[in-house]
């Protein structure tokens, strides 16, 4: 697993001097990945870091002279429109380019005036998925969400007996992710009203996000072996924000008996930026489960699992509608949460994943469920927050919502912060409903 190193050394500033200022997401201890281009420009995709309000140019800087060795091949991959090849080289090449960077990047640095060549401005860039995602494995990571969830759906057995003994996962749709700026129509699909006798088809009307955070798999493994608890961390290349947009009435309809399917496959809306697992060392926390719950089989213990396998991300939802902006009234917080809630840890879920022996590739996606916390106002979705639409969520213009509405937009933010690191962020996963077609 990777350990603190020189990288998260708070006292670290930046040439760029934008990185400084201990309020941005992406200061030089961050280094963050990305697919981007100029906009307005005719050319392509590339890799891209994040530093202060700029991108370094990967393909650029693989071209600048500067570097060499594992270095400049890990660049070379990065220049390519999709970083798959880059996430597939491993945890010790990763850590290679991120020191290389990270020293080329600091203030005092020998490389300022030929980097400072290879930077774009974020407000003149445009993004797309970092990498081709596979496959997408949503998990139901969060037990306070798995329980309010449960009571609406099933007030008799909420919380059903496997919960805490497995890593509840679906498969989900891989080909409808897109990043931070997407826009989606309303979905479509069968719903049946409790006092129907025949399901009706049209519009959905009850529409939801999911805060959740997504999970990158960097190495992958080989069809019928497993990742060991010990060496999860290893074929993890980074986290994202993610959001998993539902469409519950649908969902009430179709997911007994084999779960979600139209209710969860229209969109999904992850950030632009991954930031790699080494870059979160400095907020890994202690794993703890109540001593009252079954405790984790074997194969999902370690001693580092235990001591670091938590991670303390505080994230955030906004909305804002289409009435707010045509005011001028800035988006509203509708929740804050912490990934430190979540019931099972990331190196958890990657190693039940492959325990039956199923394949990770570079490149797969994990979500990790919806992120809610124990307190009320941690609920990261409206059917939560609005217990199903029973209570309406009044916000600051006097309009209200139980569900989302045509026009819409939702925006997830998160970052880490703890005394003696440097605070990171992960940007922002933004998305809006356009009315059904």
């Amino acid at each position: 697993m990777f350990e603190l190193n020189e990288t998260h050394d708070p006292l670290l500033t930046s040439w760029v001097v934008s990185a400084n200022s201990g309020t941005t997401d992406f200061p030089v201890q961050n280094l963050p990945f990305s697919s981007f281009r100029r906009k307005g420009v005719t050319e392509t995709y590339r890799g891209g870091v994040a530093i202060g309000d700029h991108i370094l140019d990967l393909a650029a800087a693989a071209t600048s002279g500067l570097f060499n060795g594992t270095v400049q091949t890990a660049l070379e991959a990065c220049a390519k429109d999709k970083l798959n090849d880059f996430m597939s080289m491993g945890a010790e090449t990763w850590s290679t380019l991120r020191l290389a960077l990270s020293k080329a990047l600091r203030t005092g640095s020998s490389d300022e005036a030929a980097l400072s060549k290879c930077l774009v401005a974020m407000s003149e860039a445009e993004f797309t998925t970092p990498c081709v995602i596979p496959d997408y494995t949503d998990f139901y990571s969060s037990v306070h969400h798995a329980t309010n969830i449960g009571a609406l759906f099933r007030p008799d057995n909420p919380l059903l007996p496997n919960y805490k003994w497995i890593p509840i996962g679906y498969h989900g749709r891989s080909s409808s992710i897109a990043v931070s700026g997407q826009t989606f129509p309303r979905p479509i699909g069968q719903t049946k009203a409790p006092d129907a006798t025949e399901p009706s088809f049209g519009p959905c009307n009850r529409l939801d996000f999911e805060l959740e955070m997504g999970i990158f798999i960097g190495s992958g493994n080989d069809i019928g072996t497993r990742v060991s608890i010990e060496e999860a961390n290893n074929h993890v290349f980074g986290m994202c924000l993610f959001n998993d947009w539902s469409a519950r009435d649908i969902q009430g309809w179709e997911y007994q008996p084999l779960g979600p399917f139209l209710a969860k496959n229209f969109a999904s809306t992850m950030s632009p930026w991954i930031v790699t697992n080494e870059a979160l060392i400095p907020y890994r926390i202690a794993f703890e489960r109540d001593e009252n719950d079954p405790q984790p089989m074997e194969y999902l213990t370690s001693d580092t699992n235990s001591n670091l396998g938590g991670l303390d991300i505080d994230l955030e939802v906004l909305l804002e509608t289409q009435a707010m902006r045509d005011g001028g009234i800035a988006a509203t917080t509708l929740a804050n949460s912490n990934m430190k809630y979540s019931y099972w840890t990331v190196a958890q879920m990657v190693t039940h994943h492959t325990v039956g022996g199923c394949n990770m590739q570079p490149g797969d996606l994990l979500a990790t469920g919806t992120m809610s916390g124990p307190d009320a106002s941690q609920a990261c979705a409206m059917i939560e927050l609005t217990s199903g639409g029973k209570n309406p969520i009044k916000l600051p213009n006097g309009e209200t919502r139980t569900f989302l509405e045509d026009g819409d937009t939702v925006i997830i933010k998160g970052h880490c912060a703890r005394e003696g690191a440097a605070r990171i962020g992960f940007g922002s996963s933004v998305g809006t409903i356009k009315p059904a077609i």
